[in-house]
């Protein structure tokens, strides 16, 4: 009889060992998952140049800002057709925003981090604003 009982928590000692190393390893998996899919920049930095078409706060439960650069060049996958070069966009920084929200229609060259993932409260966009390198008056 001491035979069995002492048998019995080494056997549930390694099972709960297994489980345990289990589910560490299932969580360090998801937080690596997680990290690369909304935290890790795509590409680590870009510019876009255009014309800014606007920029908005907007958002049911989570405020973020959000603006679109409408670029030169055509772009069009049927042929004969036109279509202009939009970019989408999500905005990090409120000073970068109003000064964005305030110069519509000017030229800016936007540096921006693309992710793998959009997290709601940083905006709807995988492309993230993150400064503004230059802004130019449109030429008439």
């Amino acid at each position: 009889m001491n035979t069995t009982v002492a048998g019995s928590p080494r056997r549930f000692s390694g099972l709960r060992k297994f489980f345990l190393t289990f589910v560490i390893l299932l969580v360090l998996a998801l937080a690596g998952y997680i990290y690369w899919k909304f935290y890790y920049p795509y590409t680590s930095d870009g510019v876009k140049s255009g014309y800014l078409n606007y920029a908005v706060k907007k958002g049911q439960l989570f405020k973020t800002y959000e603006g679109k650069l409408i670029q030169e060049g055509i772009r069009s996958k049927t042929a004969g057709a036109i279509q202009s070069n939009e970019f989408e966009f999500s905005i990090r920084d409120k000073e970068v925003f109003e000064v964005l929200k305030l110069n519509s229609g000017k030229i800016f060259d936007l540096h921006y981090k693309e992710y793998n993932g959009v997290l709601p409260w940083r905006g709807n966009t995988r492309y993230i604003v993150d400064s503004i390198i230059a802004m130019r008056e449109p030429e008439r």
